[in-house]
């Protein structure tokens, strides 16, 4: 009896698998997958590869003569006339948003389509060999695909749930003395055995338009030293990988820092609530952070060194560390876990060099064991050697379960490990990052106002700048829109000390978050934006006549009757005085 095997034909609306024997000749074949997908004889073609290559032709020749073995997976392709590719259209879309709907009709047309909604539905998106054969492949599935698979099988995930790994005591435990005199296995928590995570939160990071990373990167081009930022934009559908998410950044905020050659230290931010906000209003949200690691090759040509590769590096354990505290901070919304939540969508991207000594932008998260370890104290760097980290040991003021990770020895056989020290490899799962080839812009503005806290450069944020910025908009003969529509200018204008507007510019982000000139020309009659006016006028050193087309109004002069700002230190000081009550210098 001739052995059977099993051939999977995917089409452009799912896949179905075909029991098959090996002396099946391919016309035999090809009137199962007929019969199957409910296609005419002359309705389809299949294919050996996604290309549209090797075709399989109706004749005598043996599936074995024609190399096709048990598992293979094989490519349908409707024709593009006759009644079968009408079949193919009436399938429904699925997107991670929504489920698939049937059509209550009971023609064949309308019943072809709940069998291949349903394949795509449950099949497709986990299946690994489909994400393989994608170009370029899939490593890693999308979190939703993840859910479709534990959901999908005959009690609908009825009794699934996903459970955030704790490392920590359980509480409420009393029959014995607390940690550390006791502990019993029903306080006690499990023990670790790290596995490289098979899906992820977010399947791509893209950057609206290369201006945004090459005004990131200025800092270090000026001065040599790293920089770190935050990454504002928003989660969206990703079409090309089956329920997949990406992350649009639309907008990257510096918050204070010290930068060196060689590391970074971030510093306490009184302004940070108030960016939540405007963001917030601007349609944004934080959805990653970004920093360098870049040092020069050849500064005469502007090449970089290339350190991180498979032989040092991707992540070191510090930088992993850090990514699982900003991905516990941004915990992802889950109605399967008792908690409410499981992992995260927060992206780490470096801006590092790349193997033709060029910048580069890598993409990261770090796995769900890992946000645990480090949201349960239980993770630590090892000094001098940054691709490790280390499980800490129990003490007497904490208890840590043990941590383990499987490796293969010389021999190929698995052996497991206590993670002392651990390679991070283990935690890390990487993200491909692009750029669009038809660049977004969310913020419009052709000009560019100054990126907060590059004191260090020279460059600050004052009414100084703003009338700089304002006379050069002119010049360029911008909309009233597109001149306010720069993230690090509204920043500025909720934020400055001088004349905050925080509850007086929602119009004004409504018109930026909608691109309304007409929201924007409103605005602009408003009394606050008089007084930005004012203040503006009272700088000087402007071009005359520059700055009040530009703002829409007559430059104010400056006299003695008038409000006017030090050009030292930019403090508003009352009319009929000649030194700044705030710094004493001379007002000219």
């Amino acid at each position: 009896m001739a052995e059977n095997i099993v051939v999977r034909v995917q089409s452009p609306e799912g896949m179905k698998k075909i029991t098959l024997t090996k002396r099946e000749t391919a016309a035999a074949f090809l009137k199962k997958v007929a019969k199957e997908f409910s296609f005419s004889s002359n309705g389809f073609s299949v294919y050996l590869n996604r290309n549209k290559t090797g075709e399989i032709l109706s004749q005598n020749k043996t599936l074995s003569l024609l190399k096709i073995k048990h598992g293979d997976m094989l490519f349908l392709f409707p024709s593009s006339a006759g009644p079968s590719s009408e079949n193919m259209d009436t399938a429904q879309p699925h997107t991670s948003s929504s489920y698939p709907s049937f059509p209550s009709s009971s023609s064949s047309s309308s019943s072809l389509s709940p069998c291949l909604t349903f394949h795509t539905a449950l099949e497709t998106p986990f299946d690994e060999d489909y994400l393989n054969h994608l170009d370029p492949p899939v490593k890693h599935m999308s979190f939703h695909a993840y859910i479709r698979k534990l959901t999908g099988g005959a009690d609908k995930g009825k009794f699934v749930a996903l459970e955030n790994i704790s490392c920590k005591i359980k509480s409420g435990c009393e029959g014995h003395p607390p940690w550390p005199e006791g502990i019993c296995t029903k306080c006690q928590p499990s023990a670790i055995t790290l596995n490289r995570q098979k899906y992820r939160h977010v399947d791509n990071i893209m950057f609206e338009n290369h201006t945004i990373a090459d005004r990131f990167l200025d800092f270090w081009r000026k001065t040599g030293n790293q920089r770190m930022g935050y990454l504002y934009g928003r989660y969206t559908e990703h079409k090309d990988i089956p329920l997949g998410i990406r992350a649009e950044v639309a907008a990257i905020y510096e918050p204070p820092q010290i930068g060196t050659q060689n590391s970074l230290e971030l510093i306490e931010d009184p302004k940070a609530e108030a960016v939540e906000e405007i963001a917030a209003k601007l349609g944004l949200r934080k959805v990653g952070w970004i920093f360098t690691d870049l040092l020069s090759e050849d500064t005469r040509i502007g090449t970089v060194r290339y350190t991180r590769n498979k032989d040092s590096y991707f992540l070191s354990a510090e930088e992993c560390i850090t990514a699982g505290h900003f991905q516990n901070q941004h915990a992802n919304a889950c109605r399967l876990s008792p908690d409410g939540h499981f992992g995260s969508k927060f992206v780490t991207v470096v801006a590092t060099g790349g193997p033709d000594n060029q910048v580069h932008f890598e993409g990261y998260q770090v796995s769900n064991q890992c946000m645990a370890l480090v949201r349960d104290e239980c993770l630590l760097p090892c000094r001098d050697v940054p691709e490790l980290g280390y499980a800490k040991e129990s003490s007497t003021e904490q208890y840590i379960p043990d941590v383990f990770y499987k490796d293969k020895d010389k021999f190929g056989n698995d052996i497991t490990y206590l993670a002392r020290p651990l390679p991070v490899e283990y935690l890390i799962i990487d993200i491909t990052t692009t750029f669009p080839k038809d660049p977004v812009f969310t913020f419009s503005s052709t000009l560019r106002f100054p990126i907060e806290n590059r004191d260090a450069l020279g460059e600050t944020q004052d009414f100084h700048s703003l009338a700089t910025y304002l006379s050069q908009c002119f010049s360029s003969s911008s909309s009233f829109l597109d001149i306010v529509s720069d993230f690090h200018l509204l920043l500025f204008l909720v934020t400055n000390e001088v004349m905050p507007l925080q509850d007086s510019i929602g119009l004004l982000l409504d018109a930026v978050k909608t691109s309304t000139e007409e929201l924007a020309q409103t605005w602009k009659k408003s009394e606050q934006w008089a007084t930005i006016e004012q203040l503006c006028s009272t700088v000087g050193g402007q071009p005359s006549g520059s700055l009040d087309y530009a703002m829409g109004g007559p430059t104010l002069p400056q006299s003695s009757s008038a409000v006017w700002s030090c050009l030292h230190c930019t403090f508003m000081n009352q009319p009929g005085t000649e030194h700044c009550e705030m710094c004493s210098l001379p007002r000219s």
